[in-house]
């Protein structure tokens, strides 16, 4: 399905609520904010007669509704310590990074000030409605955080979360497997893949063990083993607090791991639309323009499929290039063994510390030395036009492409 954002602003809607008596927990309307007041945020300030006030936004109330408060009267020091630092953020940014005097004695803020304040302070209130709704969706156990301290960007409008692939109509992405591996304890003699004539592809520690270029055959739902079993890694979802962040540099958003992760652990897997080549080569011309780097090819096998995680996605959308990456790309197989349709895992190349961005290379190559032969099966889709690429390190190729 295709979805239109709501052109509705959320004033708007607050407003229709509360004259409707409806409750929306979603944009704040719930029983206890019809019948009470709670600060929202704090808006401006000013001082009068030598006493200090705040401009109030009430929670679930529309903007025409805020008051000017007492200081003594506010119970939110979080807010107010929000409020302060905004504040000096913003004139801190205006000197240009000059040591910054707060002086005491101001009796009102400039507009701007009060704008940027109230831009923030949406903006905080946005991102954690979409963090929450990020943890609502996901089908694994580790947190997502998300956090912005370089601009005023807010969630991505035209993003929807899905915990796997979106087959377009027309694609059948599960195969109807019916039969599965008999082993008590994997891996066993005919254990699932061997039976597709390759080797296992993790050790008792769970880490990978295969070389690029080579794919993973994991115990699918018809398999006699339990969940436990070693050879279930990337249908278990990524085992790690992620981050998703807003980059310094230009690069937009970003993921960084919260948590270290060994060499050769799985990280994530990169999931979207399933689409055919055609279609793919038609949003290919519209995003060249975008600059976008979402078309992923399923050539493993052949070049019928792309993955397409421009609108829908998982945390993968947001892993940005590296000329030097940490992760690097395998082809997946587990209740579907269509050659043509391999799930796509991010597994570690080295250790990641806690706090590192988590990258990949879009040409697939990158610290990892892949044969021409493993290389063409895991590229992703051609682009036309020659983005520059941003990553920074040392053996940058200075494109993306």
């Amino acid at each position: 399905a295709w979805y239109v954002p709501c052109l509705a602003s959320l004033e708007t809607l607050q407003e229709l609520c509360r004259k409707e008596n409806l409750r929306c927990k979603s944009i704040g309307i719930t029983n206890r904010s019809l019948k009470s007041y709670e600060v929202e945020y704090l808006c401006d300030y000013k001082v009068e007669e030598g006493t200090e006030y705040y401009l109030v936004k009430w929670k679930g109330w529309p903007e025409s509704s805020n008051t000017w408060e007492p200081q003594k009267n506010l119970k939110c020091p979080m807010l107010l310590q929000n409020f302060l630092s905004d504040k000096n953020e913003y004139l801190s940014r205006v000197r240009e990074g000059k040591a910054l005097k707060v002086r005491n004695h101001v009796k009102a803020l400039k507009p701007a000030v009060a704008d940027y304040i109230v831009k923030k302070a949406k903006q905080r209130i946005a991102l954690q409605r979409w963090k929450e709704e990020l943890n609502r969706k996901k089908n694994h156990k580790a947190m997502i955080l998300v956090e912005n301290t370089v601009d005023l960007e807010g969630p991505p409008l035209d993003f929807y979360y899905i915990n796997e692939y979106k087959p377009a109509p027309g694609i059948n992405v599960i195969n109807g497997i019916t039969t599965g591996c008999e082993c008590a304890d994997c891996p066993a003699e005919k254990c699932c893949p061997k039976e597709a004539g390759f080797i296992l592809a993790y050790n008792k520690k769970k880490k990978l063990t295969i070389q690029p270029g080579l794919p993973i055959y994991e115990c699918n739902s018809f398999c006699r083993c339990g969940p436990d079993c070693p050879n279930r890694i990337v249908q278990k979802g990524t085992p790690y607090s992620l981050c998703i962040f807003r980059t310094n540099n230009g690069r937009g958003w970003g993921v960084k791991t919260l948590q270290k992760i060994k060499t050769n652990s799985f990280v994530m897997e990169y999931v979207g639309e399933v689409i055919t080549s055609e279609e793919a080569e038609r949003r290919g011309q519209l995003y060249d323009n975008q600059g976008n780097t979402y078309l992923f090819d399923l050539d493993y096998d052949s070049d019928e499929f792309t993955v397409d995680a421009a609108r829908y996605g998982n945390v993968s959308h947001f892993v940005n290039h590296s000329c030097d990456p940490n992760l690097q790309v395998f082809n997946v197989f587990i209740d579907n063994l269509d050659l043509r349709l391999p799930r796509i895992a991010l597994f570690s190349t080295r250790t990641i510390k806690a706090g590192e961005e988590l990258t990949f290379d879009y040409q697939m190559k990158g610290s990892i030395d892949l044969t021409s032969d493993s290389a063409d099966g895991l590229s992703p889709s051609r682009k036309r036009i020659r983005t520059v690429c941003k990553c920074g390190a040392v053996c940058c190729r200075g494109y993306l492409n």
